[in-house]
């Protein structure tokens, strides 16, 4: 049969979803969702290209470009997540998804495409040797998953439950706001906006939710996770300051999670991409995890280099240093011009 590659239209996104919710090696990340999300919350350009062999998909890479001032230009699968790169049946399919994202980032004239590969593919092109994903499997029995976590951090999670640290679902995007906007900025990073938590909420209804964890009353930390067949990704996470005087506000946090995935029958628990040397990495391998590399790989455009725009970067160092000290309303307004283009 003839192969073709096509660009995804609204006509053919359930197609495209049900390729990907039984592809094997498809994530919550090449949804089609994603499109929209990007589209209304950022107004970034998507290219979702998929292959056809007859009238069957055969593969699909999610492609988005960001084109900033400060940052460079890119075209990436998929910026704002940690996975994507190409998804397909066959070495033919995969080549020629391959080879239109080419076409595509040179007629963009791009400084790079970027793939964000959960596996190595078999592309000889320059792999990012900077991230790391942690995923583990989870059992139905909430006794064998606390024995799991090691002993250090088994005992934080119950000293975090002694302190009178409590979970709860919410239907909303505010209060995740407050606690996550506060501890991106303690971090120095700027955050993104509230709009687009509202938008992953609508586009992804029940595959996204959110899960404060309160104190005396007070919400002290929260996470946003996402569902994707028997997985569950905790996503956008974090802490208040008042957090830093209750011991184990993370550790309930990510186990109240692990329990209520376990008993709505989720059987993977993804703890996401971290850099080696950070804290996020070490918080990750101390909780019983392996880290596992994420072959992010490159194909040069217009750059010389791989790009380099992380906060590990000494050029950035400034930056943070004064971000932290940002009031937080000052941070929340100026974060969202800035984090648009960050992907």
């Amino acid at each position: 049969m003839t192969l073709t590659v096509e660009k995804l239209d609204e006509k053919s996104m359930e197609r495209w979803d049900a390729y990907v919710n039984k592809a094997p090696n498809a994530t919550f990340f090449h949804l089609a969702g994603w499109k929209t999300v990007l589209e209304r919350a950022f107004g970034h350009s998507t290219y979702f290209l998929y292959a056809l062999e007859g009238d069957e998909i055969v593969g699909v890479l999610p492609l988005a470009q960001i084109k900033s001032a400060l940052f460079g230009n890119t075209l990436s699968s998929l910026p704002f997540c940690v996975y994507g790169g190409i998804v397909a049946d066959n070495e033919q399919a995969a080549a020629a998804l391959r080879e239109e994202a080419c076409r595509l980032a040179e007629r963009l004239k791009v400084g790079a495409l970027e793939l964000r590969n959960m596996n190595a593919s078999t592309a000889d092109w320059p792999v990012k040797k900077l991230y790391f994903t942690f995923r583990k499997a989870i059992d139905p029995s909430d006794e064998v998953n606390l024995k799991a976590i090691p002993n250090r951090q088994r005992a934080m999670v119950r000293k975090g439950i002694k302190e009178g640290l409590c979970s709860e679902w919410d239907d909303g995007v505010e209060r995740l706001y407050r606690v996550y906007s506060e501890s991106v900025r303690n971090l120095g990073t700027p955050v993104f906006s509230k709009k687009y938590l509202r938008i992953l909420r609508q586009v992804f209804g029940s595959a996204c939710s959110v899960l404060m964890v309160t104190h005396e009353g007070q919400d002290v930390a929260a996470v946003m996770s996402f569902y994707f067949r028997d997985e569950v990704i905790p996503y956008y996470g974090g802490s208040t300051a008042a957090a830093r005087t209750i011991k184990g506000v993370n550790h309930v946090m990510y186990w109240e999670l692990m329990r209520h995935s376990a008993a709505q029958g989720y059987t993977l628990f993804d703890f996401g991409r971290s850099k080696a040397g950070t804290g996020p990495y070490s918080f990750k391998k101390n909780f019983g995890f392996e880290p596992q590399p994420l072959p992010y790989e490159y194909y040069l455009v217009t750059s010389d280099a791989v790009p380099d725009v992380n906060p590990l970067n000494p050029k950035y160092r400034l930056m943070i240093k004064v971000w932290t000290r940002l009031p937080l309303p000052v941070a929340n307004s100026v974060g969202p011009f800035l984090a648009r283009s960050l992907g």
